[in-house]
């Protein structure tokens, strides 16, 4: 019972890789995508419900997370038509998530995504990019993701610069700091 959280974690980036071999946007995709989404809020609950979370535990879900948005932008590239300005700003979105990355990994010696509100916001608002395909433009839905993602990646940025000590469940760089 100890690490089910972990297993939940570990079974979604086997999900997220399966996404890979289904054709996008079927009915086996969508069916793999929510099972994803599913996981991912039910590992943090159940960790916390149970007592059980662990560093461990919130690395295999940032990997998980990881592995679940670079799957989906190979298998949805294809589908979407880009404008190279947006192409621009997610690349540099990547920039500034893998700078913060290293500023982490120089700081601390370790490797994390931070659980801040405009994390969860941002990945909510990925998570709903495919399901919304149907009903908006994907450039309207970009350019609304693209904003989130880049202040939940500054902020990140900016929390890690700031921070003498890795507050890895650090809601935002607006709530006060608990030691």
């Amino acid at each position: 019972m100890k690490s089910i959280a972990n297993y939940i974690s570990i079974t979604r980036i086997f999900l997220a890789l399966t996404l890979a071999l289904v054709k996008p946007l079927s009915i086996a995709f969508f069916a793999i995508y929510l099972v994803c989404g599913i996981s991912d809020v039910f590992d943090g609950y159940i960790a916390r419900k149970t007592n059980t979370a662990s560093k461990l535990g919130e690395k295999i879900d940032s990997v998980a997370d990881l592995i679940m948005v670079v799957v989906l932008m190979i298998v949805l590239y294809p589908i979407i038509d880009l404008a190279v300005q947006i192409i621009a700003w997610i690349v540099i979105i990547g920039i500034i998530r893998a700078v913060s990355m290293m500023v982490v990994f120089v700081k601390y010696k370790t490797f994390v995504i931070l659980h801040t509100y405009g994390n969860k916001i941002t990945g909510l608002v990925l998570f709903a990019f495919p399901l919304l395909l149907a009903f908006v433009q994907s450039d309207r839905l970009m350019y609304i993701i693209c904003v989130v993602a880049s202040i939940s990646s500054i902020e990140e940025l900016f929390i890690h610069l700031a921070s003498d000590k890795l507050r890895t469940n650090r809601k935002s760089i607006f709530t006060k700091i608990k030691n």
